[in-house]
């Protein structure tokens, strides 16, 4: 599954990373199944931040921020930066979502 993405050209999942965070809710209770499609929307709004690379990141992945309008939350996206590839994405909380929500005056 590919996906337009201007931060790193295209975000993909292959098969066995799009049942990884489609499986989410099965691994963490009370977590959200996430749905490849919702990652791409929230790569490509206009508010997202990009975190490049991603501070906890051992590898240089990029953390991406984003709304999903279609999942109706905050995603964070981790993609690897040199071939697009999403590595996993969760439901935003904690200082990700206070900055997200801290830079948007509309929401």
């Amino acid at each position: 599954m590919r996906y337009a993405l201007s931060v790193c050209g295209e975000l993909w999942w292959p098969a066995a990373q799009a049942d990884h965070i489609r499986g989410r809710r099965e691994r963490y209770p009370g977590a959200v199944a996430i749905k490849p499609t919702w990652t791409s929307e929230a790569a490509a709004d206009p508010h997202r931040i990009v975190r490049d690379p991603d501070p906890v990141s051992r590898t240089g992945a990029v953390r991406l921020i984003g709304f999903s309008t279609s999942a109706g939350f905050v995603l964070t996206v981790i993609v690897d930066p040199v071939d697009g590839v999403g590595i996993t994405a969760w439901k935003t909380s904690g200082a990700d979502l206070r900055a997200y929500e801290g830079g948007r005056s509309d929401r």
